[in-house]
């Protein structure tokens, strides 16, 4: 839907940076006031992340104001906090169609705007990326270029953003990391940094000495390298008396400078103001409230950080009504199933990197809360920590998204498949995820796993199948085992049957069939019987089976299919490159068998954002293309609808 500024709102005249400079200082306040209730207003109609960009406005705005973007380069760490940006950036008019199949990217894309300095979507990437501008712009001469980066206390948590800050603080090179302070990623923050971050905070003594030495550097930097080298001096004795211990970032050899109120906009300005014209390495600390000036979302901010569609007056988060009850979502049958399992088995154990929610292990981390574990923005140390568990007679099941899993890859194949330990990989929103875009979408999972040894990789067609799953995983000697799942919601209302194991490897037929087999694996299977009607009526009878292995593959079953068809349809939602389709194709190879094999999957190309039926349909693998796909093989229809 789409939404005009108000008229005579200052930024209804606002569409570039340029256009924000010609306002007075004085003036932003009102800016950031309009810009905040117009991320609202669009927001609440359309969907999106909403709370995080409500945060940082003010930085927003001071930022854009003082910088000279795009020259001067700005990377928001993650990208759910950059509406505010895209808005005073060229895109203010089409920001009704962000995350909309078709749309502007709900994150900051390179090929969208000159703007987007660096393309963004899983967290702690900025500082490393802002510093390979800076080196860049400092071998090529550019010394009047700044290079921002804003990251948030909860990405900086990751592994990534220390090795960042360790390399940057000897590079001297012109770059300004801004720690926006909230103590929020998507959940609480958890973990030391989380506590050392607020022994600054609470420290009046440093409060008082805050930023006045960013102002009192910035002068003396102009008058000469001597005179500003016995200023940093003295400012470090200043500071070390003040803090009474050692600051980390300062350690790290960044100039630190606050904490400052992150929603005064004017003094934002001014201290940006200064920080621009001291040379070297920076840290600004920032304190922010993620949902600030939406009253709902400041309280409770894990719910409002992507709420959907919601009544902007009484904050009501609005609901599909519906005559039934709905199937549940898979990441809810897993945080109810990983309870039920646990209650039986005392060795299980719950790993999630800084997901409770949006994986529902936090109803794990309330049911059993010594037995399940929030380890932060940190997927390399989520798995080896769960190895570590496994070598000790436990079995961790460790739940990452599909495309953050791919952080920690090595961790996967060294310290865990290497030494066969049963870690349970449970991979959340593998496949299409919709709105998030390329950097979300868990297209990789079925190849990367597949070809690692030791590993068993499966997934459900449905939510009793995860379940059973499992039940299965956490049997003696598993091993490594893999289950993906989608995002979204499963197919069954009666899903809580008893649990019971799958012998690893068997695969079932789903329906037996003439002239076509068509073979699945995983939810999208359902897509196969959504076309099974239309196809039946047409006088079409392709036999479906569900391979829910696609490793070790069901031989049997294979053998069964290759020797009773001469045309078979593989449909995964997941990459053609080495995934199920492969795996059937090496599979026909190392057997000698004859077959035409059509693969539907995601093909080797960037898929955007949209709803997930719209993006499975793009790829050619919904029900209404699975259908054709099996017209197009020239299957004969029966008889009796040919006579008719």
């Amino acid at each position: 839907m789409s939404m005009q500024v108000p008229a005579g709102n200052l930024l209804q005249k606002i569409n570039y940076p340029s256009d924000l400079k010609q306002l007075k200082v004085e003036e932003l306040k009102q800016v950031c006031q309009e810009l905040r209730q117009y991320i609202i207003d669009v927001v609440s109609v359309n969907g999106g992340h909403f709370a995080a960009s409500l945060g940082v406005v003010e930085l927003t705005v001071a930022l854009h104001y003082v910088l000279n973007t795009p020259y001067d380069q700005l990377v928001w760490d993650v990208g759910h906090q950059a509406y505010g940006h895209k808005i005073l950036t060229g895109r203010r008019d089409s920001f009704y169609t962000n995350r909309v199949y078709g749309g502007i990217s709900g994150f900051p894309k390179r090929s969208e705007s000159e703007y987007d300095a660096f393309g963004v979507g899983h967290s702690s990437t900025s500082i490393s990326a802002a510093l390979g501008m800076a080196v860049a712009s400092q071998y090529k001469g550019e010394t009047d270029r700044q290079h921002v980066a804003v990251i948030g206390d909860g990405a900086m948590t990751a592994g990534l953003a220390f090795e960042a800050l360790n390399h940057a603080g000897i590079e001297n090179s012109n770059i300004l990391v801004i720690l926006n302070d909230n103590n929020m990623s998507i959940d609480p923050n958890v973990g030391a940094l989380k506590e050392y971050l607020t022994d600054i905070t609470t420290s009046k003594p440093y409060n008082r000495f805050r930023d006045d030495i960013a102002h009192v550097l910035s002068k003396i930097s102009a008058i000469g390298p001597d005179a500003y080298k016995i200023a940093q001096k003295l400012e470090k004795s200043i500071k070390g008396t003040l803090l009474k211990k050692s600051n980390f970032f300062e350690a790290l050899k960044f100039r630190y400078f606050g904490p400052i109120d992150g929603h005064d906009v004017e003094h934002l300005v001014k201290v940006l103001r200064d920080l621009r014209d001291i040379p070297g390495p920076k840290l600004l600390h920032c304190i922010t409230v993620k949902g600030k000036g939406y009253a709902l979302a400041e309280k409770d901010q894990t719910k409002w950080h992507a709420p959907g569609l919601f009544d902007k007056i009484t904050g009501e988060i609005k609901k599909t009504k519906l005559d039934k009850p709905q199937p549940p979502k898979y990441q809810d049958v897993f945080g109810h199933t990983i309870i039920e399992l646990a209650e039986q088995n005392p060795k299980i154990m719950g790993i999630t990197p800084a997901m409770p929610s949006g994986c529902s292990l936090n109803l794990m981390m309330k049911a059993m809360p010594n037995r399940a574990f929030d380890v932060g923005i940190a997927e390399q140390h989520a798995v080896t920590f769960s190895a570590g568990l496994a070598t000790q007679g436990l079995i961790p099941f460790c739940n990452i998204y599909s495309s953050f899993m791919q952080r920690a890859y090595d961790q996967v194949i060294h310290d865990v498949a290497i030494q066969n330990l049963n870690v349970v990989f449970c991979l959340d929103r593998a496949g299409i995820a919709g709105a998030d875009g390329p950097t979300h979408h868990g297209a990789y999972d079925l190849a990367y796993m597949r070809c690692i040894p030791n590993m068993t990789v499966s997934a459900p067609m449905n939510e009793e199948e995860l379940r059973n799953l499992m039940f299965t995983a956490q049997q003696d000697d598993m091993g490594p085992f893999v289950i993906r799942y989608p995002r979204g919601n499963g197919v069954m209302v009666d899903w809580q049957k008893p649990l019971k194991a799958i012998k690893v490897g068997k695969g079932r037929k789903i329906c037996d069939g003439d002239d076509v087999a068509i073979l699945t694996i995983g939810h999208i299977g359902n897509e196969v019987v959504k076309a099974m009607d239309g196809l039946n009526a047409e006088g079409y009878f392709p036999a479906h089976y569900d391979l829910r292995f696609v490793k070790p593959l069901d031989a049997a079953l294979l053998h069964e299919v290759f020797t009773k068809f001469s045309k078979v349809i593989t449909v995964e939602d997941g990459c053609l490159e080495g995934g199920m389709g492969s795996a059937v194709l090496e599979f026909m190879a190392d057997n000698n068998y004859s077959a035409q094999v059509v693969r539907l999957g995601i093909p080797d190309k960037v898929i955007e954002h949209g709803e997930q039926y719209e993006l499975w349909g793009e790829c050619g693998y919904d029900a209404a293309h699975i259908a054709a796909q099996v017209k197009l093989l020239g299957i004969p229809q029966a008889k009796h609808i040919i006579a008719s």
